[in-house]
């Protein structure tokens, strides 16, 4: 291995998100990808990246178009907003995640809105649900995808194949491979490698578009990390009217036969 070539990245563990949601910002360090030459200052965390206080746009748009139905699966719940409004819209919903601060911090919002006995948190791995077999009808990853490394993710899909019942339907959104280089972050992922990872643990693909995923992150956040490049980020990519910034994601829809 020649040490002055770009590396590949790290995928991060469990105890790295932990971390992250126990605010020891400095301790996260997710996968980005390789860069030559410039290497930028480490990228200053003052938020939780995906945590938006709210569900995401694109699971309140599935919701509405009649995309979930009980029982659901949050896989990577986090702090279980998309979780909580699918419960409190009625469905009977899990919310998974390996961090054990996250499903805490879930479980007393959960109770806090009067949510506990409507939604199910717990620590779970999830490229191993076999406590969870062959019980749910919606499955939803909002952006967890993208957090394996490529050889991670074909286990990863197949264990969510072996929890959801046969005409389950699987709603994956993740970054894109048009997510600028610059922008610290998970893996980038391409259209062909979502369809075929999909495709190859039995999954049908019925759609792929592509979509944003709003992050936590502003415009001025990025522009105060002191680098040009993600300085030149915040200018180029879209943000929402509170100045977040939307990243280019895709929208994968499949169904269990």
């Amino acid at each position: 291995m020649n040490p002055d070539e770009p590396q590949p990245p790290v995928p991060p563990t469990p105890a790295d998100f932990d971390a992250l949601y126990r605010g020891d910002f400095s301790a996260f360090r997710g996968p980005q990808p390789p860069t030559g030459g410039e290497q930028p200052p480490p990228f200053q965390l003052k938020c939780i990246p995906w945590d938006i206080g709210e569900p995401q746009p694109v699971i309140r748009n599935l919701e509405a178009d009649g995309q979930i139905t009980s029982e659901v699966l949050d896989i990577g719940c986090g702090l279980g907003e998309n979780a909580m409004f699918l419960a409190d819209r009625g469905y009977k919903v899990c919310g998974l995640d390996a961090a054990p601060a996250a499903i805490e911090i879930a479980r007393e919002h959960a109770r806090e809105r009067g949510l506990e006995q409507a939604v199910d948190f717990a620590v779970a791995d999830a490229t191993d649900l076999s406590d969870y077999a062959d019980r749910f009808t919606t499955v939803i990853d909002s952006a967890l995808y993208h957090c394996f490394a490529e050889d991670q993710r074909p286990g990863y899909v197949a264990s969510l194949f072996r929890a959801a019942r046969s005409g389950a339907r699987l709603h994956v959104g993740c970054f894109s491979d048009r997510v600028p280089d610059a922008l610290p972050g998970p893996y980038r992922i391409s259209e062909d490698n979502l369809r075929d990872t999909l495709s190859g643990a039995g999954w049908i693909v019925r759609r792929l578009e592509p979509i944003t995923y709003t992050t936590a992150m502003t415009r001025a956040d990025l522009e105060g990390q002191g680098y040009e490049p993600l300085a030149a980020v915040a200018a180029e990519l879209d943000h929402d009217v509170r100045d977040r910034i939307l990243a280019p994601a895709w929208l994968a829809t499949a169904e269990h036969p």
